[in-house]
This record gives C-alpha cells, sequence and structure tokens, in this order.
C-alpha cells in the first residue's frame, strides 16, 4: 500500500522544478518553500480524513462508498470514474518513472524506454495474478530498501549540509535570470503547486482495499495510513531541502533524485543503491493500483456499474479480470505516450483530488446528519478538506487543460455515461427475471434412469423454467448451489423452504471463491456412483441476449460451466436459453 504514495518523491520534486526554473531562474529555490509546505499541510488533512473513512466504511470503495451513502449516484459514479482513471495513471506513471531512473544510470538503454515499461507491467500483472499474499512477499523487500536508503541520503545529506561540505550543484548552462518571473508569478506558482500535488497519490489506496488487510483490518489499515502519512512528509521534506540547497535544474537523461544522491554520495555504490531501487520502488509503485483497483471494480460489479466479471476471483483469490483490465490499459497509455512521465502528468492527480474531494464533502454530510460523539471536530476537519482539495482540483484541472488534461473532460463523462447504461441493463434485466408468483408442476408419473442435476442460483424465473424442464425428464432431481456468499446461500435457503419446493437442495460452500472446481469435484463423485448404462444430466441456464454486444456482460460462467462439463464421460450438459427482450430505452418488453 505505501510504494505508490512513497515513491511519488522520485518525481513530485522533479515535476515542481520543471515548472518553476524555466520560468523563475535562481529565484525558483527560494520560492520552493511555498509550494512543498501547503502540499505537506494538505497531506496531512488527507490522512486524517481517511482515516474516519477507514472507521466507517470497512468493506472498502472510498470515496465511491462513501459518496454512494451520503450524497448521490452521479457523485458516486464521478468518484468511480475519477479513481478508475487515476488507478491506471498510477501505473503508466509510475513505471514510466521507473523506466526514466534506470536509464539515468544506464544512459545507453534510452532507446529501448517503451519496451521496458512494457515488460515491467508484464511482470508486475503476472505476480499480482498469483495472489495478493504471493505479491506482497515479492513487492515488500524492496519497498523497504528504498525508504532505509532515501532516510540515508536525507539524513547524511542534512549533515554535509551542516558541516558544509555539501555545495550547490554546478551546470555549463545558466540558469535564467530572475527577472523572468516578472508578470507570471501566480500562474506559475499555481501549475507547479498542481505538478507537486501528485506525491498525494496514493493516499486514497488504503481506505479502498481494506478487507485485503489482516483482522482487525479497520485497526491495521489506519496504522498504515498513517505510517504512510509520516513516511511521506519526511522523505518528500527532506528531498525538498536537499533540492534547495544543491539548487537541483533538471536536465535531460538525469533525475532531480539522480542528481541529488550523485551530489551526496558521488558516483559510489550507495548511489547506484539508490537508482536501482528507486526503479524498483517506482515499479512497485503500480501494485497500488492493482490492489485498489480490482477491489473497486468488484465493488462496482457487485452493485451493477461495470460488468460482473469483474466480482470473480481467480483460483489464487485475485481479482484476475481486474488484473487483466490494468494490464490492457495501462500498457496502451505507455506505448501511446511513448513512456514519457512529463507526457503523462498532465493526466495525473486530477483523478484522485477529484475523488478527495468528493470523500470528504460525503463525510461532511455524514457528520451534519448523525452527529455522534466528536462530531463537530470531524466535520470541521472533512469541510476544511473538502473545500482545499476542492481549490485544488480545480487549480490542477485549469492548470494542465492545455497540457493533456483536457482528455479528462471527456474520458470521465464517458466512463460515467457506460456504468450508468450497464447498471441501467443489468436492472432492466433483473425486473425481467423476478418472480412474483411460484407455480411449478410437477409431474412424478413419468419414471427415468436419468439423473439430473440443477444448476441455481436464484429463485426466479429462469429457474422456474428450469425445474419444470427437469421434471418433464427425470425423476431424480438435485438442485446445487456453490456458494461464494454464505448470507445469500442462507436466502437462498430460507426462500426454498419457504415455497416448499420438493426437490434437494444442495449447497456447496467454497471458500476460495472459485465455483467451477467445486462443482467439478462433486460431479466427479456423482459420477463414480452411477451403475452401468446410467448417466447424469446437468441443466444450465444461458442468456439468449437481445443484441450481439449484451453477451459482454452475459454467459461467462455458462461457457466455463461448459468446458468444465465436457470432460465428464457420463455426464450430458443441457442448455436451456432463456430469452429476454429489451426496447431501445432499455426497458423490459413482457
Amino acid at each position: 500500500m505505501a510504494s505508490d504514495a512513497v515513491s511519488s518523491v522520485a518525481y513530485a520534486i522533479e515535476e515542481i522544478l520543471l515548472i518553476l526554473i524555466p520560468a523563475m531562474g535562481l529565484l525558483a529555490f527560494r520560492t520552493l518553500p511555498y509550494i512543498i509546505l501547503p502540499i505537506l499541510l494538505l497531506l496531512i488533512i488527507l490522512v486524517l480524513s481517511y482515516s474516519q473513512i477507514i472507521d466507517h466504511y470497512p468493506n472498502g470503495g472510498g470515496a465511491y462508498a462513501v459518496a454512494k451513502e451520503n450524497i448521490g449516484k452521479t457523485a458516486s459514479l464521478l468518484s468511480a470514474a475519477a479513481l478508475t482513471i487515476d488507478y491506471i495513471m498510477t501505473v503508466a506513471v509510475s513505471i514510466s518513472s521507473s523506466t526514466a531512473a534506470l536509464v539515468s544510470a544506464f544512459p545507453s538503454w534510452h532507446n529501448y524506454k517503451v519496451i521496458i515499461s512494457l515488460i515491467c507491467v508484464a511482470i508486475i500483472t503476472l505476480i499480482n495474478l498469483r495472489g495478493v499474499r504471493e505479491a506482497s512477499k515479492v513487492f515488500g523487500l524492496p519497498t523497504y530498501i528504498f525508504i532505509i536508503s532515501m532516510a540515508i541520503l536525507i539524513l547524511c545529506g542534512l549533515y554535509r549540509l551542516i558541516t558544509g561540505t555539501l555545495n550547490p550543484i554546478a551546470y555549463s548552462a545558466p540558469l535564467l535570470p530572475e527577472e523572468t518571473m516578472q508578470g507570471v508569478g501566480i500562474l506559475i506558482l499555481l501549475k507547479a503547486f498542481s505538478s507537486g500535488c501528485s506525491a498525494m497519490s496514493g493516499v486514497e489506496a488504503v481506505s479502498n482495499a481494506v478487507p485485503s488487510f489482516a483482522k482487525p483490518s479497520r485497526r491495521n489499515a489506519k496504522h498504515i495510513l498513517f505510517m504512510l502519512g509520516g513516511i511521506i512528509v519526511f522523505i518528500f521534506g527532506g528531498t525538498s531541502i536537499l533540492a534547495i540547497h544543491l539548487q537541483v535544474t533538471p536536465v535531460e537523461g538525469h533525475t532531480v533524485l539522480s542528481q541529488i544522491s550523485s551530489a551526496v554520495f558521488g558516483n559510489t555504490f550507495m548511489y547506484y543503491i539508490i537508482q536501482v531501487f528507486t526503479s524498483l520502488i517506482l515499479i512497485l509503485a503500480a501494485n497500488t493500483a492493482y490492489n485498489g483497483l480490482p477491489q473497486l471494480l468488484y465493488i462496482l460489479a457487485h452493485d451493477g456499474y461495470v460488468p460482473r466479471q469483474f466480482s470473480s476471483r481467480g483460483t489464487k483469490l485475485s481479482f484476475s479480470n481486474g488484473i487483466l483490465f490494468i494490464f490492457i490499459a495501462a500498457s496502451l497509455l505507455i506505448i501511446g505516450f511513448k513512456s514519457e512521465t512529463h507526457s503523462l502528468i498532465p493526466l495525473y492527480s486530477v483523478g484522485v483530488f477529484i475523488s478527495f474531494t468528493i470523500a470528504q464533502y460525503g463525510m461532511f454530510k455524514k457528520w451534519l446528519s448523525i452527529k455522534e460523539k466528536n462530531w463537530q471536530y470531524k466535520c470541521w476537519i472533512n469541510g476544511f478538506g473538502a473545500l482545499v482539495t476542492l481549490v485544488v482540483s480545480i487549480i490542477v484541472f485549469s492548470t494542465k487543460f492545455m497540457d493533456g488534461a483536457w482528455i479528462l473532460a471527456i474520458a470521465i463523462p464517458s466512463i460515467m455515461t457506460g456504468m450508468y447504461f450497464i447498471h441501467k441493463h443489468y436492472s432492466a434485466i433483473g425486473e425481467q427475471l423476478r418472480l412474483v408468483t411460484f407455480n411449478p408442476y410437477y409431474n412424478k408419473d413419468a419414471v427415468t434412469s436419468t439423473q439430473c442435476i440443477l444448476m441455481v442460483h436464484d429463485i426466479n424465473k429462469p429457474f422456474l423454467k428450469a425445474i419444470n424442464y427437469a421434471n418433464s425428464i427425470s425423476n431424480n432431481i438435485t438442485a446445487l448451489h456453490v456458494c461464494r456468499h454464505p448470507e445469500h446461500a442462507k436466502q437462498l435457503r430460507k426462500e426454498w423452504e419457504e415455497l416448499e419446493i420438493p426437490i434437494e437442495l444442495k449447497i456447496i460452500e467454497t471458500p476460495y471463491r472459485d465455483i467451477i472446481k467445486p462443482m467439478d469435484d462433486y460431479l466427479w463423485q456423482r459420477e463414480r456412483e452411477l451403475n452401468h448404462g446410467e448417466n447424469i444430466s446437468v441443466i444450465i441456464i444461458k442468456f439468449i441476449t437481445a443484441h450481439w454486444y449484451d453477451n459482454i456482460l452475459h454467459n461467462q460462467t455458462t461457457y466455463f460451466f461448459m468446458q468444465h462439463l465436457s470432460k465428464h464421460k457420463n455426464i450430458s450438459t443441457i442448455i436451456l436459453p432463456f430469452h429476454y427482450m429489451l426496447d431501445d430505452k432499455h426497458f423490459c418488453k413482457k
């Protein structure tokens, strides 16, 4: 969880100086503290705010969950769209910045930046597909080494600064004169401030992924959030002090952090340690997105705003579809922007500050509503934080608009519109599937030797059609439900007993959330018990979609069932079609 926010210091200072120095020359280093201090103050406000979100929303979701409960649908979709873009940008920016740090140490690799970045994205994707536990083992050690090496750099740099042995860096090309600032001061400061705000990315990831923490998850998540805030203040503040004293100027092929470490340690082993682990931590910063976005997509899929496939876990308990989505989207950005960090930065930070503002305004409304103990204090924190982040959001978006942030004015509404229509589609289908009265017929006169297994998820119209068909071909029927959510299984059992359905309901619990293997194991067991000449028919419902593109939203589980059932010698798969029709406005037709 720390890698994204901690690694932001590797490029945040550089992004500020890239704005200040061309316009202000040497005066940029006098102005830098007036930009750094507000950023650190804003970071502290956000840490306090998100610690309260963790307390009240332990199921994750961050700004989306807060907005959904306290503001409304539009605000929740806005925060979800903004966070989705921010997480994808986190991967693209972090990997590109990592590659930049690597080619600073090995300039001969400069022409292979895009290929190196794509390889890094592929590696981190494969590791995350192995599962959260495996990913944390691989990514933990480099994060600790980076934090420790940065602490050594800052402490050694401050020691040399105090003892007077650290001199400003001398450049062959002189800096611009101070007079260049006249007439553009406030605009330049705001633009530099907006670039430096990239240092706050990653703070929201902890609140988005609270369920991923060990129990007690809320307490552990809050501890990580506070530790994260303290580490960022130390590293960002320390490197800023060194950058000011050394008067570091961004140059092509040599990052600001690379210049600082070279000035403190020279061309020694420690310099290469910092460069290598800076590159590694920037790669690992992408892992924050791999932790946060799949969890957010899972919540959105559960609410019906993105395809249901994002709610499915792989065999390693990872949300593999969400992980693959990040890989594809980030790779396209890296290729499109040629892995240039400075080209990607204008698209960065806008999304995260939108979610910051929505989250804090939502908490502000929550305190006014529930008025629990110390609500005035909490209300003040979130209200002030919402106001500040709103101002920052406007500054970031307006100052970066012409540099590429205008793309977000198209992308965010487009994503929100897509989520809206997906939700409308699922709602319309759910309404058509809803069962008002349960009127099955049970023909017990027809006796066959065929055993029939009916896959069931809910008692609805498709199930009614399936059970009527099963009774027409067999008198030995078992309804099978593979339980991923115990609460849903209890509700299904309750409805089953209330309706007095005279068919055995078999519920199999799956602690790993994988429904294919438990079903497969159960069928192998049933198959071994068959007598000679007997067989089993498995009935599966398949939606016959109204449009070809609706297949994206349906039938993936059916497809995987069919693939696995084909391995069984004495099991026949019966695909029972269920037709639904939607008009052009996505309302159901009877």
